[in-house]
């Protein structure tokens, strides 16, 4: 937390500047955000209650919020692969998002959940007497389910509850010897995963983007990017935005993947925006499989420094010029802001090049320097990096073998 040598009234009097000059900027830059009546639909918490009430033989199912996932591993090794499908038929939003579960079956559970939920959402758009905002938002979340039940896609999240969250996965990550995890930021739910328009702004094109890249760096490398967006993440301009409430809860979900991902793979954290944030909560407890935790425009992580972040995973910082992240004060304040910016020099991150990668939304746009970096950092070609400054060593000290 920023040192404050003055009396409560000019600190409070300070964290109500940063959060006003914080409000004018975000309400500039297109994050404003129409809010809607959460669809109704299928509800995860009755889907856990029917799950803590049903038995396999005369045992208790793993409790889901409690049971650790190798718990949850050798649960559903005892069951073989008819009993796992059975129960996947029986609870599809509880398998589909089971940490532990095995990955092929949480992509076949949330199939079947996705097939109901869209069976759901073209009732409700049969519906007379769906008002037209209500009708509009049907149609969507139907164009979201139905493209997310394409054949191909790997889901290993789903929840269609409110504004709803998913996570899809590129590549084989059962095989996988790096894994890439892309960590959004506001406004990220069901209906924003993807978009046709700012498309690499949005976390299913962010991760074709990466992955894609990855391939090209290291076309032998088994590789998986997973685009994660399995938390609630703040709504347009608004407290929970400039607090660290809703990263904290996204922090234990992380923690909770990264620590469930199957095998032994060198896992890399690309987190933009308030993701970063996110991942600052969560640094203290991720597995030590997670050797990189880059972030991009970021609003800061919470710490002052990056040995505050108490991990043994490199630290990676990167800003475009362009980018209006630049502006937003960097302190944290009565709980108010989220400390340091990243990419100062006495934070201690590695700093990165960010060229070409116009705006905030822009990291991830082919072409551009910041890609090509997340790409060699996903891969571990390290010696490809691009620091932000010419002739600087941001990549000193990782030997040839964290590199393979």
């Amino acid at each position: 937390m920023t040192s404050v040598d003055a009396s409560p009234t000019l600190a409070v009097t300070r964290a109500l500047l940063a959060l006003a000059v914080v409000f004018v900027l975000l309400a500039t830059t297109g994050w404003t955000t129409i809010r809607h009546r959460p669809a109704p639909g299928p509800s995860r918490e009755a889907a856990l209650a029917a799950w803590a009430r049903d038995r396999v033989g005369h045992g208790p199912l793993p409790d889901p919020a409690a049971a650790p996932a190798r718990t949850v591993a050798a649960f559903f090794a005892g069951l073989g692969t008819a009993g796992g499908r059975l129960l996947a038929e029986r609870h599809p939003l509880v398998v589909g998002n089971l940490n532990g579960a095995p990955v092929p079956l949480r992509y076949r559970a949330n199939r079947i959940a996705l097939t109901r939920a869209l069976t759901a959402e073209r009732a409700r758009i049969a519906d007379p007497r769906l008002s037209a905002d209500g009708l509009h938002e049907a149609r969507r979340r139907f164009d979201r389910f139905s493209s997310l039940l394409r054949p191909g896609r790997q889901i290993l999240a789903f929840d269609p509850t409110g504004k709803g969250r998913t996570a899809e996965v590129l590549g084989d990550l059962e095989r996988a010897r790096r894994v890439s995890v892309i960590v959004p930021g506001v406004d990220t739910n069901l209906l924003t995963f993807q978009k046709t328009h700012g498309r690499y702004g949005a976390p299913a094109g962010m991760a074709e983007s990466l992955f894609a890249a990855e391939r090209r760096v290291s076309p032998g490398a088994r590789v998986a990017v997973i685009a994660w967006a399995d938390y609630t993440a703040p709504v347009g301009v608004g407290v929970d935005a400039m607090t660290g409430r809703l990263a904290a809860n996204g922090a234990v979900r992380l923690v909770e993947l990264a620590s469930a991902l199957p095998g032994d793979a060198r896992v890399a954290l690309f987190c933009h925006s308030y993701g970063s944030v996110l991942c600052g909560l969560a640094a203290p407890r991720l597995p030590s499989r997670v050797t990189d935790l880059a972030v991009a425009g970021s609003p800061g992580m919470r710490v002052e420094r990056a040995a505050e972040l108490a991990t043994g995973a490199r630290v990676w910082a990167m800003r475009d010029a362009d980018d209006w992240i630049a502006d937003v004060p960097h302190l944290e304040v009565g709980g108010v802001g989220h400390g340091a910016d990243p990419v100062e020099p006495e934070f201690g991150a590695r700093l990165l090049s960010a060229g070409g990668a116009v705006g905030h939304s822009g990291y991830f746009e082919p072409g551009t320097e910041s890609l090509d970096n997340f790409a060699a950092i996903g891969v571990g070609a390290y010696q490809d990096l691009i620091c932000a400054r010419a002739g600087s060593a941001c990549h000193y000290g990782i030997s040839g073998a964290e590199g393979s």
